[in-house]
């Protein structure tokens, strides 16, 4: 088994973590919004969720299958997101039908809180780009690569401390720090928007599609997938059903 971290100086405050926090805040999502909304097409103006769960179901099914997307949007789901900095800069790449406020390095200073990759995972990269897999590390290369992005992550946090010590704008000190630091932000998102993010981020035996997420935003959308499949378990079921692709 691999060693343990190398410990950082007893002096500065430091934590190390090897995983993401998801918290479902706040929702207004049942899959009669679903119904409901494809629904008006045909009878018109109704504001009450008639739950039918056998029409439901198959009416979701006929959505997702042929693509009616608009129905999957009459939802709400609010995240509160931990996770590092480098994770954030790919979930920002969705942008249709998702909000997001991150917390500032500008008007706070940040905690020293580093992403280190846990023991069992994936360290080398071979093939061919668009032609790749990732493969197990040797003991020694996961030695190597989680004693040094500790240290650099200390010695960063120290850096980033005189700075801010010497009188220097939070805007300015940030920039020494590495993109393994810990953020926070909260996510919005609709039904139709969290499956184009699933479809994406995740990989599934069901995926028509493949796709072949970084481990470390996959772990954010098992998280999130998780919560909506509770909610919305008949549009989930559709949502695999049908080669978890998006409408």
């Amino acid at each position: 088994m691999p060693d343990k971290i190398l410990p950082p100086d007893e002096t500065t405050p430091f934590t190390i973590r090897n995983d993401v926090t998801v918290e479902l805040v706040k929702h207004d999502a049942a899959d009669s919004d679903v119904a409901t909304a494809a629904r008006v097409s045909t009878v018109g103006e109704s504001h009450e969720r008639i739950v039918d769960l056998a029409k439901d179901s198959g009416l979701i099914n006929y959505l997702m299958r042929d693509r009616h997307g608009s129905p999957f949007e009459h939802n709400s789901m609010t995240f509160f997101v931990s996770a590092p900095i480098f994770v954030f800069r790919e979930m920002m790449r969705h942008r249709v039908g998702w909000s997001y406020n991150e917390e500032s390095g500008r008007y706070k200073e940040l905690e020293p809180v580093f992403y280190v990759p846990a023991s069992d995972r994936k360290l080398v990269q071979q093939g061919r780009p668009g032609k790749y897999e990732f493969v197990e590390g040797t003991d020694e290369q996961m030695n190597l690569t989680r004693n040094l992005l500790a240290r650099s992550a200390l010695e960063s946090y120290e850096v980033y401390q005189t700075l801010l010590e010497q009188g220097i704008a939070r805007e300015v000190a940030r920039t020494v720090l590495p993109l393994n630091i810990y953020s926070s932000l909260y996510a919005t998102c609709n039904a139709r928007s969290l499956m184009h993010f699933l479809g994406l981020r995740t990989t599934h035996p069901d995926a028509k599609v493949p796709s072949f997420p970084q481990r470390e935003i996959e772990m954010v959308g098992e998280k999130m997938e998780a919560e909506w499949a509770r909610l919305m378990p008949l549009t989930y079921a559709a949502f695999n059903a049908n080669g978890r692709v998006a409408p």
